[in-house]
């Protein structure tokens, strides 16, 4: 445990879910957690006891990605923790493949509608249909316009051009939309959505205050690690951080006792807390850019070594370069750097 990390509290210890099975953390409310292949190896998924259009069942929040694996340990979860009732419906708080992935599979499964922002839901329905933001010819180009030019790594880029629909193969046809403080009743609590930008075009977390606080916190609001927030090449002019900054500012609102439930890592106390490390690091990584800047014109991937310590795959390099650049334009945004395109074709930014 990190020192940030020990200013947080864990009400449910070193407590994990089974594999297969579930964790209640709240009346009707149970975790489940499932495996990723990639550094951050699991997600956390959320089961809540429901009753919609005078149905018995249940709401999942959030699906896992689509492989062989996540669909076995969500039978075993049916199997093993629905007694004996459906699901009812699928919420997604995001786009991303560890939170979508098998939204269509669950959804045909049982019969049910995904519910998700209309932002996100047009994303994924792009995303699986079509190369970007990770892999293909055109992140290839914008990573090299950005500095990461080396032949293997510009290949590797440009060969995973399916990247998002490997794991997104379809997304359901049709969905409900959920907006901004619109209030959902679940299982007997009043959920409202909020919606936070920044990580993803239009993420919603569920928040109620009926029995205790509670936040489904979704990729908004991390425990150990921070919140990716990056620009990609669909947007390649894109400034996300001041946009996530603001979004977890309003998280502040909430009650200071609220229980978050995270999509990565345990469930934790400290809601304001986590807000203000959180502030602290992206204020001391544009510190830290802004100085880099200041003493010669850098490339997103010249700040590599500079805002990551430790040695990166490609996956991590894609999302570092992501994070570089969304550092470089806020402050490229606020006027305090300014960029120039090199006669090399690549951008470099500097002190303005």
């Amino acid at each position: 445990m990190n020192p940030q990390e020990q200013r947080l509290e864990y009400p449910l210890g070193e407590r994990l879910p089974p594999p297969g099975a579930s964790l209640e953390v709240a009346p009707g409310l149970r975790w489940v957690r499932m495996g990723l292949p990639f550094a951050l190896d699991h997600i956390n998924l959320w089961l809540l006891r429901d009753r919609l259009d005078g149905r018995e069942g249940w709401t999942l929040v959030d699906c896992g990605i689509a492989n062989d694996a996540t669909r076995q340990a969500w039978e075993q979860v049916f199997d093993r923790e629905l007694e004996g009732l459906p699901v009812l419906r699928v919420i997604v708080t995001h786009m991303h493949p560890d939170h979508i992935g098998l939204a269509h599979w669950l959804t045909e499964r049982w019969g049910c509608r995904l519910w998700i922002s209309a932002t996100d839901y047009n994303a994924a329905r792009l995303g699986s249909l079509r190369a970007g933001g990770h892999g293909g010819d055109s992140a290839a180009a914008f990573f090299a316009s950005h500095g990461l030019t080396d032949p293997l790594s510009v290949e590797r880029v440009r060969q995973r051009g399916n990247y998002y629909a490997s794991m997104v193969p379809r997304v359901p046809e049709q969905f409900r939309r959920l907006m901004h403080d619109q209030v959902l009743r679940i299982g007997g609590r009043d959920w409202r959505c909020i919606a936070g930008y920044g990580h993803a075009p239009e993420h919603i977390s569920l928040y109620t205050e009926d029995g205790g606080p509670l936040l489904i916190a979704g990729d908004m609001l991390l425990p150990r690690i921070s919140t990716n927030v990056s620009v990609f090449d669909l947007e390649p002019e894109g400034n996300p951080l001041p946009l996530y900054l603001a979004s977890i500012q309003g998280l502040c609102s909430l009650h200071e006792d609220t229980l978050v439930l995270p999509s990565h890592g345990r469930p934790f106390l400290g809601l304001h807390e986590r807000v203000r490390q959180l502030q602290a690091h992206h204020a001391e990584r544009l510190h830290e850019v802004m100085q880099a800047c200041s003493s010669a014109p850098r490339s997103a991937a010249d700040l590599l070594g500079v805002m990551f310590k430790r040695p990166l795959d490609l996956h991590q390099t894609t999302f570092a370069m992501g994070e570089a650049l969304a550092h470089l334009h806020a402050l490229w945004f606020e006027g305090r750097l300014e960029r120039r395109l090199g006669e090399d074709g690549v951008w470099r930014f500097a002190n303005a």
